[in-house]
């Protein structure tokens, strides 16, 4: 897993997995298993499933994906178990995102602000690769 600075101002995690690393082969394959994961944590919330690509396929010529960008979709879950100050909400919920390139995923999302809620992310993904 490897921590950079996106547009230079979003700490971001993100993991490229061979798909000869894993047994999973599809974008929903790799989504379905982080909500596994999130289902069965007992603080994490399912919020939804969010299809990048389709959306942004769907804006015609004011969409753009690069060609080698098959399937893209973010799951998206909140840790939140406190809300002391409103401007928490800025940083909740949290999504990870899967793109699914040729012979690899993407997997990537902003780091959480909730080191316990940032080492669970690192560690859901980190098991993606399971061969």
């Amino acid at each position: 897993m490897k921590q950079s600075m996106l547009m230079e101002k979003y700490p971001i995690s993100e993991m490229d997995i061979m798909k000869s690393e894993t047994t999973f082969s599809t974008v929903d394959e790799v989504i379905a298993y982080l909500k596994e994961k999130i289902d069965a944590h007992p603080v994490a919330t399912y919020i939804a499933t969010f299809d990048h690509y389709t959306h942004t396929k769907n804006l015609g010529e004011a969409g753009e994906i690069s060609a080698d960008i098959l399937d893209a979709k973010n799951i998206i879950c909140c840790f939140g178990k406190q809300l002391p100050k409103p401007t928490l909400l800025a940083v909740r919920p949290r999504a990870i995102g899967v793109a699914e390139l040729k012979d690899k995923f993407v997997v990537s999302f902003i780091d959480a602000p909730n080191p316990q809620a940032h080492e669970f992310m690192v560690a859901w993904v980190k098991s993606i690769v399971n061969k």
